[in-house]
C-alpha cells in the first residue's frame, strides 16, 4: 500500500500531466516542435533498424521546418548497463573508450545520411548525469522510490525485468534447457537482490485515463490498443536500481554508492536532458514527440509516462511507433548472416536512395522486408526513370532551348476547357493542386509511405501528360504551337516544383538538385511558397521567364545489378543536351 503522502499527490500529478495536452491552437501558435529517436545501445554497430528510426524522425523534423516551425531533433547513444560492461570487457577496452568508438559510428552514419539532428546526446555526458540525479531525487522525495527486494526474471540482453507470464522454455545451442523471454527470445536469469523500487503499481489507472482521453497519444492505433491491453493486468512495482557489485557501469544512486540506477530510467531521462532539464525544459517539453521501435513500446508507453507523472511533468504529445525490417522474409540475425550494414548499402544505393526506400516501403504497423532487388527496382522506377526522366525531358535544350521557365498561355489551357488541354490534363491539375493537403495529412501521422505513394502517382500523371501531347512534335514556326509548347513545359515545371518542395523531408539532396535546376532559390522552398500554377488560377507566377538553374547532371542515376548480386551506380548515361 502506498504512503498517505503519495496517494494525496496523485491528483496533482495527473493535473500536471494534463498540461501537456494543451489545445492544438496553442501549440500551433507557438510553432515549436521537439522530436526524438530512441538513444541507441552501443553494444554493437548500427544496423538498418537504427537508420530507419533516425530517418523517420529526421523526416518529421524537416517537415516541421518546411512548415515554418522552430524544431529541435535529438538522437544519440545509450551507454550504460550490464550489456555494455560485458561487451567492453569482451573487447578488452575500458567502457568509456568502447562507448565512444561505437557512438562515433552512429553519429557518422546519421550525418552521412543527412540526418539533421540538432543535438546528439550521450548518456555518459555530465549534463545527463546531472539531469538523471535530479529526476531520481524528485521521485525519491515524493515517496515514489523505496528500498525493497526484487526477486524475478531479468534479461541482460533486453535490460528488462519480466513477469513469469513473459518467460518460456527453450534450448540453447548446446541443447541445454534454458528460460527465455517470449517476446525477444533472449535468455533470462533468476535474480534476487535488494535494490530500489518505483511504485509503478500506483499509476495504472492514471495511465489508462491518459490513453483513453488521448487516443492519438500512441500511434498507429494497433500499438495504442496493445498498451491498453497491457494495462488490463496489474502493474507490479519496478526495480529501478542494481547492486553496484553486479553493475559498475552506470550512474550511482544519489546518496547510496552501493546501488546503480537502472539503465532504462537513466536512458529515458535523455529526452529531458536535451531540452535543459531541470531548469530550462518547459518550452520544449510541452511539444515532445518520440519515434521508437515496437520492441521498446512498454518502456516508452508505460514506464516513461509513469516516471513523468511521478515527477509532475507533462507527458509526450505523441509516441510514434514503427515496426521492424526483415531480410528476405527472415528476421535479421548475425547467425543467419543477413544483417544489413547501413554504411555499405547507403554507399551502394546512395544516401537519398536509402532514405527514399526506407520511407517509401516502411509501413509503421507491420514489419517490412528488405532485399537488394526491391531497392533497385523501386529506385530505378520512381527516382531515376519517373522523376528524373520527367525533369530531364522538360529541361533538355532540345525541348527548352532558351533554358527558361516559359510563359503559361491561358488560351491554350483555359479554365472553360475549350483549349488544347484534354479532360485528363484538368484532372492532373486538380490532383497536383490538392497534393499538398494529402501529403500534410500523411506526414503528420507518420504514414510517410502514403505521402510518397501520392507524390509518385502524380509524377506518373505528369509523365502521362507529356507523353499524351508529344511536345517534341510541335511546329516551332507556328505561334499557336509555340504557346502550347511553352504551356506544356510551364505546367510540367510547376508540377516538378511542387514535387521537389514536398520531397525535401525525404530526399533532401535530390530535392535540392531538382529545385536548383528549376531556378528555385533557397528562400522559395517552404510550404507557404507552393502556390501551384498561379497563372491558371488567376494569380502571378514569380518563376515565369526566369532562367533555369545550372545543369548538375542526372537527378538520380540508374542502378544496375552486377554478378554476385552487387549493385553499382551507372555513370555512363548523360542528361540530354
Amino acid at each position: 500500500m502506498m504512503q498517505r503522502g503519495v496517494l494525496s499527490a496523485d491528483q496533482r500529478l495527473w493535473s500536471s500531466a494534463l498540461k501537456c495536452s494543451r489545445s492544438s491552437s496553442q501549440l500551433c501558435k507557438e510553432k515549436c516542435f521537439y522530436i526524438t529517436t530512441p538513444i541507441f545501445y552501443v553494444n554493437a554497430a548500427p544496423h538498418l533498424g537504427h537508420l530507419y528510426s533516425a530517418v523517420i524522425a529526421d523526416c518529421l523534423h524537416r517537415w516541421k521546418l518546411l512548415q515554418g516551425f522552430e524544431s529541435r531533433f535529438a538522437t544519440g547513444t545509450d551507454e550504460h548497463g550490464l550489456k555494455i560492461q560485458q561487451a567492453a570487457d569482451a573487447a578488452g577496452k575500458d567502457p568509456l573508450t568502447f562507448c565512444t568508438e561505437v557512438s562515433q559510428r552512429f553519429e557518422t552514419l546519421f550525418s552521412s545520411c543527412s540526418v539533421s539532428f540538432t543535438d546528439y546526446i550521450r548518456t555518459t555526458e555530465q549534463r545527463h548525469r546531472r539531469a538523471v540525479e535530479h529526476f531520481w531525487s524528485v521521485l525519491w522525495h515524493k515517496g515514489l522510490i523505496y528500498k525493497g527486494s526484487y526477486e524475478g526474471w531479468y534479461s541482460t540482453q533486453d535490460e528488462s525485468f519480466l513477469m513469469p507470464s513473459q518467460v518460456g522454455d527453450a534450448l540453447d545451442p548446446s541443447g541445454k534447457e534454458v528460460k527465455v523471454s517470449l517476446e525477444s527470445g533472449h535468455k533470462v536469469e533468476w535474480m534476487k537482490e535488494e535494490n530500489y523500487m518505483f511504485r509503478l503499481s500506483s499509476f495504472r489507472s492514471l495511465l489508462l485515463d491518459w490513453l483513453v482521453k488521448n487516443p492519438g497519444a500512441v500511434q498507429p492505433e494497433r500499438f495504442h490498443q496493445a498498451v491498453l491491453q497491457w494495462l488490463q493486468e496489474d502493474l507490479p512495482d519496478l526495480s529501478v536500481s542494481r547492486q553496484r557489485s553486479r553493475l559498475q557501469w552506470g550512474i550511482p544512486v544519489p546518496g547510496d554508492p552501493e546501488q546503480t540506477i537502472y539503465v532504462w530510467l537513466d536512458a529515458l531521462v535523455n529526452y529531458l536532458t536535451v531540452v535543459g532539464y531541470p531548469e530550462k525544459h518547459e518550452r520544449w517539453w510541452h511539444v515532445a514527440h518520440h519515434v521508437i521501435g515496437k520492441d521498446i513500446l512498454k518502456f516508452h508507453a508505460i514506464y516513461w509516462p509513469a516516471f513523468l507523472l511521478g515527477a509532475g511533468l507533462p507527458l509526450p504529445q505523441v509516441i510514434h511507433v514503427h515496426s521492424h525490417w526483415t531480410v528476405g522474409g527472415r528476421k535479421m540475425s548475425k547467425s543467419l548472416g543477413n544483417v544489413v550494414d547501413p554504411f555499405e548499402h547507403s554507399q551502394m544505393f546512395t544516401n537519398d536512395g536509402m532514405r527514399y526506400f526506407l520511407l517509401r516501403q516502411g509501413v509503421p504497423d507491420t514489419d517490412c522486408d528488405y532485399t537488394h532487388d526491391k531497392v533497385l527496382k523501386l529506385l530505378n522506377a520512381e527516382l531515376a526513370d519517373s522523376l528524373g526522366g520527367l525533369l530531364n525531358r522538360c529541361t533538355a535544350p532540345a525541348l527548352n532551348p532558351a533554358q527558361v521557365y516559359p510563359a503559361f498561355c491561358s488560351h491554350s489551357f483555359p479554365r472553360d476547357r475549350r483549349g488544347r488541354a484534354v479532360e485528363e490534363d484538368y484532372h492532373m491539375v486538380e490532383t497536383v493542386r490538392s497534393l499538398s493537403t494529402v501529403v500534410e495529412k500523411h506526414y503528420e501521422s507518420m504514414h510517410v509511405y502514403k505521402a510518397l505513394e501520392a507524390i509518385s502517382a502524380c509524377v506518373r500523371q505528369t509523365n502521362g501528360f507529356i507523353q499524351r501531347h508529344t511536345p517534341w512534335k510541335l511546329d516551332r514556326r507556328d505561334s499557336k504551337d509555340v504557346r502550347w509548347l511553352d504551356t506544356i513545359i510551364h505546367l510540367t515545371l510547376e508540377c516538378l516544383r511542387v514535387y521537389g518542395t514536398l520531397l525535401q523531408p525525404v530526399v533532401p539532396e535530390i530535392s535540392d538538385r531538382l529545385l536548383t535546376r528549376l531556378g528555385v532559390q533557397s528562400q522559395e522552398r517552404s510550404w507557404k511558397d507552393l502556390d501551384f500554377l498561379g497563372r491558371y488560377f488567376g494569380t502571378d507566377c514569380s518563376f515565369e521567364g526566369r532562367p533555369l538553374g545550372s545543369n548538375c547532371g542526372l537527378l538520380f542515376s540508374r542502378l544496375e545489378t552486377q554478378s554476385g548480386d552487387k549493385q553499382k551506380t551507372m555513370k555512363s548515361k548523360k542528361p540530354a543536351q
